[in-house]
């Protein structure tokens, strides 16, 4: 120094491009922020600073090379919360005089790989003056860590999820260069439009995205909340703003950034609307702050386009579908999840689970994954519930341990035909399968007669057989080789019409896709088709799709549709086709008063033992029924007989506890009591004629 100037320190910090993303305090250690914060520790003049990089002067000279480095160290940790100090490329320190030209800083002192220093990071960028390299040289690849191929093999293990895993590799592919070129916003202002049912596994994917970006630079995340879902409100008259939801999180989420998910579905007709557009523009005034993803159902690509045009006139944006399960993707996502729980199942379990989810789709709410990992967590307790009482202490999870968990699943040895034959009431129904099974497997023989469709319409009234003897049928059409599986799927006609625009048809089409090579039973079918009478009706596309699966997996899939008489035949008028492809008819009548009988003591048989007068006060119950009530068209046949046995049980239950007796044994008494009560009582005897007395 020369007389009274007093020599000064003067700090370039440069940082990762990666780490730097917006201008905007609410992201991730931005050089505005960091300007001013540093303040807090040091007095200092800003001499510049720009996207990546500042330059500053430290005013007091009492401080010396090594302080300053620890302070910005510990400063950049407990500021922003990090383990490493990776954000930092370069540091250097040289004197600096006050008044002076600004002196060319030192050679960059590069950081150390240790916890206490800064550690190594890539070069510094070239001078100005350096030539570039050829524009069409292309971006070196991306420096994989071992984190980060962790999570690119989770990506690539996942069951299905094809968009997504391209998505993926995309971003891996395409960070060098935007590094490069510095260019980051390409990315860091990009959306998501997700096409995804219910249960097909949103929260893992949004949580492998956010791992992707993390690593990859993009985005950096907080440890705690990093992922919000959200659902905007249907738009309603007279209501609060449905969007402020999710306008209000803006405010609330900085200083770090989130994976917004926003379902959408609710407004998928109304995307062009003002209200909707408005909250697009509220959405790209804070791009680079958040991950934006659109949530709405799998739709047809058609449909998911013009959506993805509509929110693209604001936002950058990129649609990627999420195909719905399979059965077999839906048994590998069981396997892999049974594995990481340390178990694993027999083959002919197998069977059973199988049985169980085609179950639980049959009432139309099914949660994919959700679902599964719910039998799941049922299987392995009665496992282990039969380790307990058997002393076994295996991990192996066996037929016999989750028969209850399937209540259709039967172990029957008997034939499909002989089933069929020694069902009560059915021998018209036989000799009509018999007919339709032979003409198959006849074609089947004889190519040139042409493969026949061999879709099926049952009607009859409710409790008739209808679904028992449609099960039945795909038993005997694998055992003659006509089915490879013979499983059965179960839904109500409405079951196949979607809730938005352009879900109908991928719906169907999946439910298709689980029966093939097996039976696609659809009771109340006459439910799809109103006619004239809904001028926005999907039962009309549900029709059109199935017609579609029918014809081109005629050889693998058999629907059989259900219903009374009258609808059936209105319901044949939706489509020209779907008449003709559905040639084979069986007719249900209702059950005789003797059949009814037949059919509840049947029930008894299998499970309990009765007293003497049980069976007489049954068949004279059975006998009292009017002829107006056994005809009726809204009589439920052999589903009111379920209904009376399962009262007439839980009487002798109820009894047995009170008095500490045997409710294996029927009595009497139970009986009585439950024909008696409202539901039996007021439809059971016959009409007396009017007149005087």
């Amino acid at each position: 120094m020369k007389g009274d100037v007093k020599m000064q320190k003067k700090i370039l910090v440069t940082f990762n491009s990666t780490w730097v993303l917006s201008k905007r305090d609410a992201c991730i250690l931005p050089v505005k922020s960091f300007l001013i914060g540093i303040k807090k520790i040091f007095d200092t003049d800003v001499v510049s600073q720009s996207l990546t990089e500042c330059e500053f002067v430290v005013k007091n000279e009492a401080v010396n090379e090594a302080e300053i480095k620890e302070k910005l160290v510990a400063f950049i940790k407990e500021e922003f919360r990090l383990e490493t100090i990776d954000g930092v490329a370069e540091l250097s320190v040289s004197d600096y005089v006050p008044g002076s030209e600004p002196a060319k800083p030192a050679e960059p002192v590069k950081a150390k790989p240790t916890v206490d220093s800064i550690p190594d990071a890539p070069a510094k960028p070239a001078e100005a003056a350096a030539p570039a390299k050829p524009v069409e040289e292309p971006a070196a690849p991306v420096k994989t860590t071992r984190a980060l191929d962790a999570i690119i093999e989770k990506i690539n293990g996942l069951v299905g999820a094809e968009e997504f895993k391209q998505l993926a590799a995309e971003c891996v592919k395409v960070a060098p260069g935007l590094i490069k070129h510095n260019a980051l916003e390409a990315l860091t202002h990009q959306s998501y439009l997700f096409a995804i049912n219910d249960g097909n596994g949103l929260s893992t994917y949004l949580g492998l995205f956010a791992d992707l970006l993390s690593e990859l630079g993009f985005f950096k995340f907080g440890e705690n909340n990093r992922i919000e879902e959200i659902k905007v409100p249907a738009p309603q008259a007279n209501k609060d703003d449905p969007f402020s939801v999710v306008n209000a999180r803006f405010q609330n989420y900085r200083p770090s950034c989130r994976v917004l998910c926003i379902d959408i579905s609710e407004w998928m007709t109304k995307v062009g609307e003002k209200q909707f557009r408005d909250f697009l523009s509220n959405i790209y005034d804070h791009m680079g702050e958040h991950v934006f993803i659109f949530r709405v159902p799998f739709v047809e690509k058609e449909i998911l386009v013009k959506l993805r045009k509509t929110l693209g006139d604001i936002l950058f944006i990129r649609d990627v579908s999420f195909v719905p399960f399979d059965s077999d993707e839906l048994t590998q996502c069981a396997e892999d999840s049974l594995k990481s729980r340390g178990y694993v199942m027999e083959d002919d379990a197998w069977e059973v689970f199988r049985t169980r989810i085609s179950e639980e789709k049959t009432d139309g709410r099914f949660y994919g994954i959700n679902t599964v990992n719910k039998v799941i967590r049922e299987m392995i307790y009665r496992k282990q519930l039969d380790n307990a009482f058997s002393g076994i202490d295996d991990n192996i999870i066996k037929k016999s341990e989750i028969l209850s968990l399937a209540a259709s699943y039967s172990e029957n040895e008997k034939d499909g035909m002989t089933t069929l034959s020694e069902m009560i009431g059915m021998d018209a129904i036989v000799k009509r399968v018999e007919e339709i099974v032979g003409q198959i497997e006849m074609t089947a023989k004889h190519r040139e007669l042409g493969y026949p469709c061999i879709h099926m319409r049952f009607v009859g009234n409710p409790g008739t057989g209808k679904t028992t003897v449609a099960r039945v049928i795909g038993k005997i059409l694998k055992e003659k080789g006509i089915l490879r599986n013979g499983n059965f799927f179960e839904y109500a006609g409405r079951d196949f019409c979607g809730r938005y625009v352009g879900e109908t048809a991928p719906k169907t089409a999946a439910m298709c896709r689980d029966a093939y090579g097996s039976v696609l039973f659809i009771d109340e079918a006459y439910t799809l088709y109103r006619g004239d009478r809904s001028t926005v009706d999907y039962g009309r596309e549900a029709i059109d799709t199935l017609i579609a699966e029918m014809e081109n997996h005629r050889n693998d899939l058999v629907v059989i549709m259900a219903g009374y008489p009258d609808e059936m035949n209105e319901l044949m008028k939706a489509n020209a086709g779907l008449e003709s492809r559905m040639p084979f008819i069986i007719e249900f009548p209702n059950y005789t008063r003797e059949q009814l009988f037949q059919i509840f003591m049947q029930m008894v048989n299998k499970t309990f033992k009765y007293q003497e007068g049980f069976e007489e006060a049954v068949k004279e119950y059975f006998d009292s029924l009017s002829d107006d009530l056994i005809t009726a068209k809204e009589f439920s046949n052999a589903r009111f007989v379920r209904n009376l046995f399962e009262r007439t049980w839980g009487k002798a239950v109820l009894r047995a506890q009170l008095n500490k007796e045997d409710a294996a044994v029927l009595r009497k008494e139970d009986f009585l009591l439950a024909s008696s009560e409202k539901e039996f009582n007021k439809i059971m005897v016959k009409q007396k004629p009017l007149g005087f007395i």
